[in-house]
């Protein structure tokens, strides 16, 4: 047989060659007329034969295109005499003529031109399939072009019946799906209608994109884009610094305050002000000072003229040491440490 460049000829559903696809949901016959379309190539990456071959359908509008640019109507015969008895000069009328290609779902399907015979042929169910004669390249396996159609009764590829309605109802399809298993994937009650499972798949599907968009496309109100909530959570962190710092500040000044009170009235003496400050700064410890001042003696000042000696002198810080550890829970030490 004839090749053309990296495209060959392959002829369906002849002997050990077939390359016809058989209908995967056939149709009772309720037409008195041959269909005016009829399934010539099945959609998809894999289109599978019967016999195990595998060719490609990924691009249908080459497809096309191979048949505007032959400018020739596709003849339809039987069991591929075009292609097996014309070579040998054996008769091999046309029983129908394809004379236009369209594209459905991926899937190419032809317009015939019936014959009388081939009309007889179809509508008395003496067939019911039809079997593509196509080019394809080798190495990718891509279907190319359509060049015959045979009538057969034994496909190889999965197509439509030829003696279909052209509308059937749904009383009508000799569904093979196994509608219960469909029904429950869906959620619904195994005696749903074709009706409710279409009408729920189609609706999962617009759900499913609606939530695509969603997550490509999220509410501003719900979001805050990562820049602006980094900028918010700084300003947040040197407010809390600087509330800290000012409290600081407050608290320091209060503690100054109290002891330079406690200093004036006599309540402390100028060599504990550094112990009182530290014991100002733990916890509770301003208002711990504060009720040991309201309830402390006052400590007289010193004098001139009656100066006490050292060991006095001594003798009396030591006491005020001792009430100020009793007061704090200190021992006479830690106030050692300040008063020198």
């Amino acid at each position: 047989m004839e090749k053309q460049n990296t495209l060959t000829y392959q002829t369906a559903l002849c002997s050990d060659q077939s390359v016809e696809l058989r209908a995967a949901l056939n149709y009772v016959l309720t037409s008195t007329e041959a269909p005016e379309w009829i399934h010539l190539i099945p959609s998809g990456e894999n289109v599978i034969g019967r016999d195990g071959r595998t060719w490609k359908n990924s691009n249908p509008q080459r497809i096309i295109q191979a048949f505007d640019a032959n400018q020739a109507d596709i003849p339809g015969d039987i069991e591929h005499a075009t292609e097996l008895k014309a070579p040998n000069g054996d008769p091999a009328p046309a029983i129908a003529w394809i004379k236009e290609l369209e594209i459905r779902d991926g899937a190419v399907w032809g317009r015939v031109e019936w014959t009388e015979h081939g009309q007889e042929l179809v509508t008395a169910k003496k067939y019911r399939y039809i079997s593509p004669v196509f080019k394809y390249e080798k190495g990718s396996m891509e279907i190319a072009q359509i060049t015959s159609f045979g009538l057969t009764n034994n496909p190889n590829l999965f197509l439509t019946a030829l003696n279909q309605a052209q509308n059937p109802s749904q009383d009508q399809l000799e569904d093979t799906m196994d509608l219960k298993a469909l029904a429950k994937a869906l959620g619904l009650p195994e005696n749903a209608s074709y009706e409710d499972i279409l009408s729920a798949a189609n609706r999962m599907k617009s759900e499913h994109q609606t939530a695509l968009n969603q997550a490509q496309n999220p509410s501003l109100d719900k979001f805050v884009p990562r820049a602006d909530y980094s900028q918010m959570e700084q300003r947040a962190l040197n407010a809390e610094q600087a509330l800290a710092d000012n409290q600081a500040k407050a608290l320091n000044a209060e503690i100054d305050q109290a002891i330079e009170s406690a200093l004036k009235d006599g309540k402390i003496a100028p060599a504990t002000v550094d112990y009182h400050k530290a014991a100002c700064h733990q916890e509770g410890g301003l208002e711990r000072f504060k009720q040991y001042v309201a309830s402390a003696p006052v400590i007289a000042p010193d004098s001139t003229l009656d100066k006490p000696a050292d060991s006095d002198k001594a003798k009396a810080l030591n006491a005020e040491a001792q009430a100020v550890a009793a007061m704090f829970g200190n021992s006479a030490e830690d106030l050692a440490k300040y008063a020198n």
